[in-house]
């Protein structure tokens, strides 16, 4: 009998051995809060964990918006362009980048349904819209000599239609994975993808479409830069590191891309040209390059294009050595689209700070109030 009692009780301990070892279900410490005030306030989610317990999260925390702001994309999308985006050209496009895409966007994908309680497909089709659509943008980084302090600035204006109501919905998400680095994007309810975004380790992203609408239909086999972004955001530390993740990436469309990095002893930038489908498909340029497009218009520490060259240029040699954040927010302002300017973001790279603005109704972005986030304060 005692032998008996013996071996029950080593099975129960053996039991709750094996489950107390078990990661409790779901995302530890996720969370909302906001930033801002008034009109100018903006959600923000901090999540962990695997990419689909992070998704569940966010949909979990964002449900409402995320229903409301995915489902009026893709319905405004379809209505405004019913051949262009029909299911069929959404679901093709996934077919087609969905070799290239990293299972964690997946993952993270069907957690963010399973949260939000919305169709998968719905969500998938919503996020391939910019795969298979055109926009603008501006970028630029100043650092080194350029700066007042030495301090990296990276400027990321998205100029993209303001009728889908995007800006109804604004979110930046804190991600905090179990496995990479901790990033960050601001981004929309639901949206996944980095249009821009910063890691832990100061790598910061931006870009600018070159893709003109006399290429429909793009050609589209390979890794697109929203999916793309937030791969580098998990997997880089350094600058030549991110920088060899696009030089061995499977680019499409015509993009320019900004890959800066903001720690002292890497600091530096890259500007890269996608010229996809033509046979040179990449061109890299640094600063005060004279193989850069803009040559003779360029600077030490300085990389930029934006949809306003000659403003920018003038701009940039006239506060040459005395940029800073509120240099940079004024920057952007002016070289802003003047009727679709939906979301502006400042970056200083040393310090993981965020200035950030979106637009209201039909009020630009660039008339905003850029609002202070310290990302810091987000990732214990």
């Amino acid at each position: 009998m005692k032998i008996f009692k013996d071996v029950v009780f080593t099975i129960m301990v053996l039991v709750l051995m094996i489950g107390c070892s078990r990661k409790p279900a779901g995302p530890v410490n996720a969370y909302r809060t906001s930033v801002g005030s008034g009109e100018d306030e903006i959600p923000l989610v901090v999540v962990s964990g695997t990419p689909y317990e992070m998704g569940h999260a966010l949909g979990r925390l964002m449900k409402d918006e995320v229903n409301q702001c995915i489902t009026g994309f893709l319905e405004w999308a379809q209505m405004a362009d019913p051949g262009g985006f029909s299911d069929n050209i959404l679901d093709q496009a996934w077919d087609r980048i969905s070799p290239f895409t990293h299972q964690r966007i997946k993952d993270e994908l069907q957690g963010l349904a399973d949260g939000a309680g919305i169709e998968y497909d719905i969500l998938r089709r919503a996020h391939m819209i910019p795969v298979v659509a055109a926009n603008a943008c501006s970028g630029v980084v100043v650092w080194g000599n350029a700066s007042n302090n030495g301090s990296l600035y990276h400027l990321r204006n998205l100029d993209f239609v303001m009728d889908a109501s995007l800006q109804d919905f604004p979110l930046v998400i804190v991600y905090i994975p179990d496995e990479g680095q901790p990033h960050f994007i601001p981004t929309f309810a639901g949206y996944i993808g980095a249009n821009t975004g910063m890691n832990a380790k100061g790598i910061i992203l931006g870009e600018k479409g070159e893709s003109p609408y006399t290429e429909y239909p793009f050609e589209i086999d390979g890794n697109h830069f929203t999916f793309l972004f937030r791969d580098i955001l998990y997997d880089t530390k350094t600058l030549e590191e991110a920088r060899r993740y696009i030089e061995n990436a499977d680019l499409i469309k015509r993009y320019y891309y900004y890959l800066s990095d903001g720690k002292v002893e890497s600091q530096g930038a890259y500007k890269f040209k996608v010229e996809s489908p033509d046979s040179i498909s990449l061109f890299l340029w640094s600063d005060n390059d004279s193989q850069d497009e803009l040559y003779p218009n360029v600077f030490e520490d300085i990389i930029y294009h934006t949809m306003d060259n000659e403003n920018a240029f003038t701009y940039l040699t006239n506060h040459y050595g005395h940029l800073d954040e509120r240099a940079m927010i004024e920057l952007s302002r002016q070289v802003a689209m003047k009727r679709e300017n939906l979301m502006n973001v400042i970056y200083n790279g040393n310090t993981l700070d965020m200035w950030v603005t979106y637009a209201h109704g039909y009020k630009l972005a660039s008339t905003r109030e850029y609002v202070y986030i310290k990302i810091d304060n987000y990732l214990d």
